[in-house]
């Protein structure tokens, strides 16, 4: 069984930055997607970044530009470097792994999640 174990998240100031870590361990299959989503109360997970294991990138409108996400595969763990941080980036953010790479496209779905770390942004 696949887990995601995330770190980093906490309290910054609007214009500051924060780097989130999530690492996978277990039987991970070396082809896949990791990377982050962010979900607000009473509103459905979206996309922030997604890196594949060839380092493949995609981001989140809202997050071009100010996020870089990069990976360690031989650590089996995803970056997420938030720079520019505004009040609207505050929310949980929780790490996924997907085998279908599809996900990038937002068409395959996320197999594994983490449990979730909150990034609180204030202005």
């Amino acid at each position: 069984q696949v887990q995601l174990v995330e770190s980093g998240g906490g309290l910054a100031q609007a214009g500051g930055s924060l780097r989130l870590s999530c690492a996978a361990t277990g039987s991970i299959a070396a082809q896949n997607a990791m990377g982050w989503y962010r979900q607000d109360p009473g509103k459905q997970r979206e996309l922030v970044s997604l890196i594949s294991s060839g380092g493949s990138t995609v981001y989140g409108n809202s997050v071009k530009g100010r996020f870089t996400i990069s990976r360690d595969n031989t650590k089996n763990t995803v970056y997420l470097q938030m720079s520019s941080l505004k009040s609207e980036d505050t929310g949980v953010y929780y790490c996924g792994l997907a085998y279908d790479l599809s996900a990038m496209a937002g068409i395959g779905e996320i197999d594994f999640w983490g449990r979730g770390t909150q990034v609180t942004v204030s202005s």
